[in-house]
């Protein structure tokens, strides 16, 4: 028996409405998960802060759920491994656990591609924590190789691996 088709997705500025839901999300995906350290938890948590910093997306389902958000940094300094006004980055990629494998991880991503392109920037930067394995696997498909020598640290004992791809 054929599974049912999934709804469709969306890809849309996030709304402020949306703001404490994103927030929830990443905290729990990050630290719940064991992604990141607890004393990380405010930052992931500060969505109206990277409202003013990045284009803040989110992934919504037919039913308006917000399921998965991308902090788009076109510029500024919330892109910490931007390195020129030529790079476009994107943090805190987040995909509720629910509905993972759908391929919305990557729909955000492709959006964050497409925009980037339209503000005229030549390469996404990412920073990535290297037990993301799945995030990896996706970045590598897309086309984005690593960049070793940009690996950084924001807090003590948490390591980030770079990806780049030429837009």
């Amino acid at each position: 028996m054929a599974s049912p088709a999934q709804p469709p997705v969306s890809v849309e500025d996030a709304r402020p409405g949306d703001f404490a839901h994103i927030a929830e999300l990443t905290v729990r995906v990050y630290t719940d998960g064991g992604l990141a350290p607890p004393e990380y938890t405010a930052v992931l948590a500060d969505v109206g802060g990277r409202a003013t910093r990045a284009e803040l997306l989110v992934a919504r389902a037919a039913s308006g759920q917000v399921v998965g958000s991308v902090a788009l940094v076109l510029d500024g300094e919330f892109g910490e491994v931007l390195e020129s006004d030529d790079e476009a980055g994107f943090r805190m990629l987040v995909v509720d656990p629910a509905v993972r494998g759908r391929g919305i991880g990557e729909l955000l991503v492709r959006s964050c591609l497409h925009r980037a392109r339209a503000a005229g920037k030549r390469r996404m930067v990412l920073s990535t924590d290297p037990r993301m394995t799945a995030a990896h696997r996706l970045y590598e498909r897309l086309g984005f190789t690593r960049l070793p020598s940009r690996d950084w640290s924001p807090l003590p004992g948490v390591g980030l691996m770079v990806y780049a791809l030429d837009l």
